[in-house]
């Protein structure tokens, strides 16, 4: 079960760098957060990654359809000033 685990969050990664590489300098790269039902350390070490991306390549990162899952892991390690959630 973990090596699966790590399994998806590396194709979770490749997939956002290279949706990141599609936006623009200076552009919003969004995720949409809406179908996550549940959080652990990989997702934020994924959000966490996507964030330093997007700020040293000069784009905004912006968390769409935050769920109570993610809303709750947020709370509970204080990085909501980290994100732009909507």
């Amino acid at each position: 079960m973990q090596e699966e685990l790590r399994q998806r969050a590396a194709e979770l990664a490749e997939a956002m760098k290279g949706s990141l590489a599609q936006v623009p300098p200076g552009g919003a790269f969004e995720l949409d957060l809406s179908g996550v039902t549940e959080m652990d350390c990989a997702g934020v070490q994924l959000l966490m990654a996507a964030r330093r991306s997007t700020d040293d390549s000069g784009r905004v990162l912006r968390l769409a359809g935050s769920p109570p899952a993610v809303a709750e892991v947020f709370r509970t390690l204080q990085l909501a000033s980290h994100f732009d959630a909507h």
